[in-house]
């Protein structure tokens, strides 16, 4: 009788844990994660940053404006299962706003232009470093992404 209660409990540790049947304070498995290589963030968003490969540095990881490429073209890493959906869009209102807003309150002040020509040169300002921070933000989203082996969210 003991043979067999020994049998049934080694193969019940043999199959895969049921997600649901596990304690919701139980520590994570970290055997699958301790088998992936271990890669550095912050050199991965730089990368990113820079609208390069996170992998190799060198290869372009965007194929037009804001499309993330399907591999890199030179070291091959797969990149179609990065997605940054809406974080660089927040992310650029988020730092357009820290520091055009500031630099409004200050030109208002210090100077007192015209309206329209405020408005102009503001709109402009913020159009422009808009423009210049999206497929940035989004490449370092990336490559955060790509350093933590998070294959989108």
């Amino acid at each position: 009788m003991s043979e067999m209660t020994q049998h049934e409990t080694a193969t019940e540790t043999a199959r895969p844990i049921d997600p649901a049947e596990v304690a919701l304070d139980a520590a994570p498995d970290t055997s699958a994660a301790a088998a992936q290589e271990e890669r550095e963030t912050w050199p991965a968003i730089w990368k990113g940053f820079r609208r390069r490969c996170p992998n190799c540095g060198t290869g372009p990881i965007l194929s037009s404006y804001l499309k993330v490429r399907d591999h890199c073209p030179v070291c091959r890493e797969e990149l179609y299962h990065h997605r940054a959906d809406d974080g660089p869009a927040y992310l650029t209102i988020l730092i357009v706003g820290h520091i055009m807003a500031p630099a409004l309150l200050w030109v208002f002040t210090t100077w007192r232009p015209e309206p329209l020509i405020l408005i102009t040169i503001f709109s402009i300002g913020c159009i422009g470093l808009s423009l210049y921070l999206l497929p940035r933000l989004k490449g370092a989203i990336v490559g955060f992404q790509w350093a933590r082996h998070m294959h989108g969210f």
